[in-house]
């Protein structure tokens, strides 16, 4: 494993994080995702507005940031759901707060960022289900918001990653693109990728074999809305791109779910960054690829929205 400079400095700094006042090691982890997103994000770039509001369920509420971008005009906003990863059992607002400001004002889009429910707390179908929720919140509020219904796609990372695929299976007739961003696709750990990282950087085989085990329930264990990989009917997912990163061991896991996507008839891109780690996007202080994956996610964003207009 050749590691260039830069991403042998952030291995380095990742090293020397102490979570602060971890209560057990779920707080911990947690804890250092937040510290690590905060450290290695850099500057974050001012926005118009940003809202927080939640949305009502029957025994809990969603909730959602909504971050609107400098120079917005139109009327009526396009918008990008923004589901974050974190192994389903971390993340947050502040831990994605940086990329999503930066894809907020690349794209001139809204984004609405769901804050779902994390396992072990609240396992499969939690998460999911408030994904799904806050998607149908969004459609049926979209006057109100300043959305323009038409125009409106989907991003996940990593565990996220996995979220937005299922919920393109199943409401992807609302969306005109989606974007994966070296997605958790599969909860067998077991690639050549695994087998070469299995002890990182960044993730870990015995971190993975434990979250995914606190996320899915023994009697889901082979649900494809949990485990994407799994998944044979594509027939709702939009265009799609998918982000992969060369030293991950969720490489391969994302390969295999590109190329299901592609046998489906998908309309689909893969793009590759070479030396990069997973989570890479969370290092813009450090990594010029964070500003190259944020410029092609926008691009990617534009063309699918555009044939929207050419096709009103």
């Amino acid at each position: 494993m050749q590691l260039t400079s830069k991403v042998t400095q952030i291995l380095d700094h990742l090293d020397k994080i102490q979570p602060f006042n971890a209560q057990n090691p779920l707080d911990g982890m947690r804890k250092y995702l937040e510290t690590m997103s905060f450290q290695l994000s850099g500057k974050k770039e001012p926005v118009a507005m940003i809202e927080e509001v939640s949305i009502p369920k029957e025994n809990h509420r969603i909730p959602v940031r909504i971050y609107r971008p400098k120079g917005m005009n139109a009327e009526k906003s396009s918008v990008i759901i923004y589901i974050h990863g974190g192994w389903f059992i971390a993340g947050g607002y502040e831990t994605h707060d940086a990329v999503v400001r930066k894809l907020a004002n690349k794209t001139g889009s809204v984004i609405v960022f769901a804050d779902y429910r994390l396992a072990p707390e609240h396992p499969f179908p939690a998460g999911l289900n408030d994904c799904l929720d806050t998607v149908k919140w969004i459609v049926d509020n979209a006057e109100v918001l300043g959305i323009d219904q038409n125009k409106i796609g989907i991003i996940g990372d990593s565990a996220g990653g996995a979220l937005a695929t299922a919920v393109s299976t199943q409401m992807g007739k609302d969306f005109k693109f989606q974007v994966l961003i070296y997605p958790a696709a599969d909860n067998k750990l077991n690639t050549g990728t695994w087998e070469t990282y299995e002890n990182g950087p960044v993730l870990n085989r015995q971190g993975g074999v434990e979250a995914w085990n606190s996320y899915l329930p023994e009697e889901e264990i082979d649900n494809p809305l949990a485990i994407p990989v799994l998944i044979k009917d594509f027939k709702e997912t939009p265009p799609t791109l998918v982000i992969l990163a060369e030293h991950d061991p969720l490489l391969d896991d994302g390969k295999q779910l590109s190329g299901n996507m592609k046998n489906a008839g998908i309309p689909l891109k893969t793009s590759f960054y070479k030396d990069m780690i997973h989570g890479f996007m969370h290092m813009g202080d450090v990594l010029d690829e964070v500003q190259t994956a944020i410029d092609e996610m926008s691009l990617f964003v534009h063309q699918n929205f555009e044939n929207v207009k050419k096709h009103q």
